[in-house]
């Protein structure tokens, strides 16, 4: 098989791993070596469904011996296989590089032969690329749950991002779709990379996982409860959800026909992202009574609208965290507000002149002791109101703008 042909197979098999961030590097540069170390350098561009581009994404093999129901590249599967050697995937990231096609590596696996020799394997391709080659370039690998704490180890040091999904919410999920696996064997590169870069008096690296989404039956809930102990423990920096698509059929997975759960997906990342840079709780966002989020409103909306008696706020005398839990402030207009607010009293007006969006927060806010909008704070009255600012107006589509600001902006 050549080359080309293994490339085609092992960037199509590598497609449904979400978990590749790229966020600049530190490494030093070596004199007469390659590719950039500044964090200018490492640039990086999604695709319509959220996938990042910018990297060199392949597994070093679909060969796996694990039978995760969900995966396509399980061992029961019947599908064509392949497998690089570790001077092909070297090979590969430099010719792609100078030809500047990418800015680094996003390496992944499955598991050939064990799990020791599968992370040999990887360990073998950094050290070509790095010593042999001299890249100095961005390397993302996830880690292999249940190799060895040195081989771990020498990949991470010769890694600038590693990462370790854990896939299902619950050990309860992993015991009926993925039996080879435990919650302890899927923490495991976690704990080791938290606690070298703890006890050599180093930053912890920030780390990234991975969860299916739609898969099993745990509830938004406990998947928020989940993403805030990484949090907490400062074992991630970054949880990535995946829509499941179904691609077989069994009795504990959604049917072939059952769409993924694009939407869902979506507002789990907005949740994700209020308890990250919003100081949301989780169990703020969801709750074990209403274990769901609402999809026809972002999190935050859904939460005012739960939340009714913390409004409406008077933009001149909030503070900044109550600020960023009105609906539609997001973190630029809050410092703007901030900002301003110390020369003068805040007038509707003046809110506009600052091109402060208050499609949604007119509602939540008064200005000077003026209400932006006179309508009564009722959850029937705001609920319609918000639903009709939801809806696109006929024969429109919402812009490419408009998609990245929801997922990602002024919340």
């Amino acid at each position: 098989m050549t080359v080309e042909e293994k490339l085609a197979i092992l960037t199509d098999s590598a497609k449904y791993d979400v978990s590749c961030s790229s966020s600049g590097s530190t490494r030093t540069q070596d004199f007469g070596g390659i590719g950039s170390t500044h964090a200018s350098g490492i640039c990086h561009a999604f695709s319509a469904d959220g996938r990042c581009i910018s990297l060199l994404k392949i597994l070093f093999t679909n060969h796996c011996i694990y039978d995760c129901v969900y995966c396509v590249n399980r061992i029961s599967n019947d599908r064509q296989r392949a497998a690089f050697s570790p001077k092909e995937v070297a090979d590969l990231t430099v010719n792609f590089y100078k030809r500047n096609y990418i800015e680094g590596l996003f390496l992944s696996s499955g598991i050939i032969g064990s799990e020791d020799h599968t992370m040999e394997l990887i360990l073998k391709s950094l050290k070509i690329l790095r010593y042999e080659h001299g890249f100095n370039g961005y390397v993302h690998v996830k880690l292999i749950p249940g190799a060895s704490e040195y081989l771990i180890r020498a990949v991470t040091a010769l890694a600038d991002r590693v990462s370790s999904n854990i896939e299902l919410p619950s050990q309860k999920s992993l015991a009926l779709l993925a039996p080879d696996k435990t919650k302890e064997k899927l923490f495991q590169p976690l704990h080791i990379v938290k606690n070298d870069a703890l006890t050599q008096g180093k930053k912890v690296m920030g780390m990234s996982t991975q969860m299916i989404i739609g898969a099993s039956p745990e509830s938004d809930y406990e998947i928020l409860k989940l993403s805030d102990t990484f949090y907490n423990k400062s074992l991630l920096k970054r949880v990535y959800f995946s829509a499941y698509i179904p691609t077989t059929t069994h009795k504990h997975l959604p049917a072939l026909n059952t769409p993924p759960p694009l939407l869902r997906e979506h507002r789990l990342y907005q949740a994700d992202w209020l308890m990250r840079f919003y100081g949301f709780a989780f169990d703020e966002i969801a709750s074990e009574k209403n274990p769901f989020l609402d999809e026809r409103f972002d999190p935050k909306l859904a939460w005012a609208l739960r939340s009714l008696h913390h409004f409406p706020v008077e933009i001149n005398r909030a503070d900044r965290e109550t600020l960023l839990r009105v609906p539609g402030l997001g973190v630029r207009s809050v410092n703007k507000i901030l900002r301003a607010r110390r020369q003068k009293l805040l007038l509707a007006r003046d809110l506009d002149t600052m091109k402060i969006s208050l499609k949604r927060a007119r509602y939540f806010i008064t200005a000077g002791g003026s209400p932006i909008d006179q309508t009564e704070l009722r959850y029937e009255r705001l609920e319609s109101k918000m639903l009709a600012l939801e809806m696109p107006k006929p024969g429109t589509q919402p812009s490419l703008f408009d998609i990245i600001q929801s997922t990602t902006g002024e919340l």
